[in-house]
C-alpha cells in the first residue's frame, strides 16, 4: 500500500466519524426540540452544528465535545484527501 492510498484511507475514515457525529449531534438536537428537516439536512448541517454549540453553551457553560469532533473530523478528511491527491 503505497503513501497516497494510506492519506485517502485516513480521509475516508475521517468521513465516517464526521457522518456519525453529525448523526448524534442532530439527534441531540432533536431531543433539545429543535425541529430538524431532514429533507434538507446536508445543507443545513452547518445550521444545525452551529446551534448544537450555542445550546451545549448555554447548557453547560462549555461547548459540546460532539462540535469539536465535528469540525476536526472534516477538515481532517479535506487535508487528508489534498493530500493524497498529491502524492498521486
Amino acid at each position: 500500500m503505497d503513501l497516497s492510498t494510506t492519506f485517502f484511507v485516513l480521509a475516508f475514515t475521517a468521513i465516517a466519524i464526521y457522518i456519525v457525529s453529525s448523526m448524534i449531534m442532530v439527534s441531540q438536537l432533536q431531543k433539545r426540540g429543535v425541529k430538524i428537516n431532514f429533507f434538507l439536512l446536508r445543507l443545513y448541517l452547518i445550521k444545525y452544528a452551529q446551534q448544537y454549540k450555542k445550546i451545549t453553551k448555554e447548557e453547560t457553560g462549555r461547548i459540546g465535545s460532539l462540535y469539536y469532533l465535528h469540525i476536526i473530523s472534516v477538515n481532517t478528511a479535506l487535508v487528508c484527501a489534498v493530500i493524497g491527491l498529491l502524492l498521486r
